[in-house]
């Protein structure tokens, strides 16, 4: 039943108005077309009359209007088997109109008899729907919202850039639902649930959606969240409804969105027994493997957060396969930008590869966006083509956010912002060969007053003593650069010390690279599973560790301070060399910081 909108309702309740308004204008014996009635009596007609003041008669049955010279109607009644003669009034002095009161007006009948019983009837129908819909909204409460996908415009694996391996892991469950004799022949059976594990953008859904377009059956798509509601049973019930339109067209593919939504731990001790969203999991572990399930309906579920999921839900039987989707490395980058440049107007000159190797730790959603900045970019600036300059400026933005142009800084404060980002590009190019810098600017982006931007030369995957030592000074180097020109410290340097303590912290709790603390995990996460995030952290060790960790800590970060300040010591013209360069330009590019450095 299709739902009355108030737009609806509206328009109705503007119609009954006008129709009621024009009712009582149409009453008002023509008032409505500027004519004044007056109501009178046979003897003032017969005396107008004598007085040649009448200049037209009209007779509607027993009605008598008699149009003056000045402009006024005078109305009035006679009986039916009198004639105006009795009266001294003669047809032949004055223009005389009889009408015939079988052929009546048609709106006054229809504004006074008819209308009535419209509006009236119209106004009983409306309350019909309104109780029809709620009737109806009411029994399809516990109904499932799933949507069955439109294959028309599919997406199949070949839209579908890199992830090459959780492809492979998706072809079996495809070609099962196209040929499931050959494995039933041969005693195989195909994994009842996938589940499709990844942080944010890596192409969960997008895959889900080639896994539809690959299979050519039915698709069932719906969020977890839409299962859940504040009355007890209505998840069970929607999940039951799902699985049921599954079976009636299975061979089939349900997806479930974020199931980490309605999948967390149970046992929580929150909620009660009968909380909802746990509830819901338990229907879904038992339609997925319980007494009634049907080995033709494939479940697949994407979620980003597998650590907060119950064991139920991963056990063999249900979501026993489990496909990890990783960020992509430089050569599946450079292959998702050319899927999402094939309809933009790239220019010959743009080299992919180059853009891709200038996006490391970017996700596929990442990559999209780029390429739709660098767009609007283009576009902007009146370009028939996208640039690759343009697409370097899109990287940038999207990484480190849009330029803040009317932030406009004290000279003071431009001169300390610009030794800050000297100091970080100096030791970064001295300690760190597998990073290329790119950029230094002093204009303000995002949160930062400036920014040093250097991108790996390669995807890497495992990180050193070294290399984190070396981070440390790299982030240090800014704060060492402004106390060895100025003698003063700032606060410019706040989210430096930040980062560099949480590498330092993680070298001693979590990585074992302390040689006092020793390779020891020290400290345990905690998490409140029915809320989905870490609140703080077990402290499984003594006030003596405690305060080991902290020297260790310190020790750290002092080391990596000292590296930075030995460095720019040795540097120090270059540091003032490409500082006064900064001040001048406020960016500089690659090419430039090399031929200071």
């Amino acid at each position: 039943m299709k739902k009355i909108t108030p737009q609806q309702i509206r328009m109705v309740a503007t119609i009954i108005v006008i129709f009621l308004i024009a009712s009582v204008l149409f009453n008002m014996n023509g008032s409505l077309f500027g004519e004044k009635t007056e109501e009178s009596n046979l003897t003032e007609i017969s005396k107008q009359y004598s007085a040649g003041n009448i200049t037209k008669v009209i007779i509607d049955g027993s009605e008598v209007t008699a149009q003056l010279k000045d402009g006024r109607n005078l109305k009035t009644y006679k009986e039916l088997d009198t004639s105006l003669s009795d009266y001294g009034i003669s047809p032949e002095d004055v223009e005389y109109e009889v009408k015939n009161p079988d052929s009546g007006s048609f709106w006054p009948t229809f504004l006074s008899v008819i209308l009535p019983f419209l509006l009236l009837g119209g106004f009983v129908y409306f309350l019909m729907r309104q109780a029809q819909g709620a009737n109806v909204k009411a029994m399809s409460f516990g109904k499932s919202s799933a949507r069955l996908a439109n294959l028309k415009n599919k997406i199949t694996f070949a839209d579908v850039a890199g992830l090459q391996e959780a492809k492979e892991e998706l072809v079996e469950v495809v070609d099962f639902l196209r040929h499931p004799a050959k494995y039933k022949a041969i005693g195989a059976e195909t994994p009842k649930g996938v589940l499709l594990i990844g942080s944010p953008g890596v192409g969960k859904t997008m895959l889900a959606k080639a896994v539809a377009g690959e299979a050519g059956v039915p698709f069932f798509s719906i969020s977890a969240s839409e299962f859940v509601e504040m009355f007890v049973g209505v998840g069970a019930s929607r999940v039951r409804d799902l699985f049921n339109k599954a079976k009636r067209n299975a061979p089939c593919v349900i997806f479930i969105d974020e199931l980490d939504a309605i999948g967390r731990q149970r046992g929580a001790g929150l909620g009660g027994s009968h909380d909802e969203r746990e509830q819901t999991l338990n229907q879904i572990l038992v339609e997925m493997d319980g007494f009634d399930t049907d080995t033709r309906v494939i479940v697949l579920a994407a979620t980003n957060r597998p650590d907060v999921l119950d064991p139920a839900l991963l056990r063999p039987g249900r979501f026993d396969r489990r496909v990890t989707l990783s960020l992509p490395d430089k050569k599946e980058r450079e292959a998702i930008l050319a899927i999402h440049g094939k309809n933009k107007p790239l220019e010959k000159s743009v080299d992919l590869s180059r853009v891709a190797g200038n996006t490391v730790g970017m996700s596929g959603a990442d990559l999209k966006n780029v390429m739709n900045e660098g767009a609007i970019l283009a576009a902007r600036a009146n370009q028939k083509t996208i640039t690759e300059s343009d697409l370097m400026k899109a990287i940038e933005k999207v990484t480190l956010g849009p330029e803040r142009k009317s932030k406009i800084m004290s000279q003071k404060e431009k001169e300390v912002s610009a030794y800050h980002e000297a100091g970080h590009a100096i030791v970064g190019k001295m300690l760190k060969d597998d990073e290329e810098l790119q950029k230094i600017s002093i204009v303000s982006r995002g949160m930062a007053l400036g920014y040093t931007w250097a991108m790996p030369k390669e995807d890497k995957y495992m990180r050193s003593k070294t290399e984190f030592i070396n981070d440390i000074a790299v982030l240090l180097s800014g704060r060492v650069a402004e106390k060895m020109i100025f003698n003063e410290l700032t606060t410019g340097a706040s989210n430096d010390l930040e980062r560099a303590t949480k590498i330092a912290r993680n070298m001693v709790q979590v990585y074992g690279m302390s040689e006092v603390i020793g390779p020891v995990v020290v400290g345990q996460r905690e998490e409140l599973v029915f809320l989905g995030r870490e609140l703080g952290e077990h402290k499984n060790y003594s006030e003596q560790i405690a305060s080991q960790i902290d020297s260790e800590v310190e020790k750290i970060v002092l080391e990596g301070e000292k590296r930075a300040r030995d460095i720019l010591g040795k540097n120090k013209a270059k540091l003032q060399k490409l500082t006064k360069l900064l001040i001048e330009k406020e960016t500089l590019e690659r090419e430039e910081i090399e031929k200071v450095i």
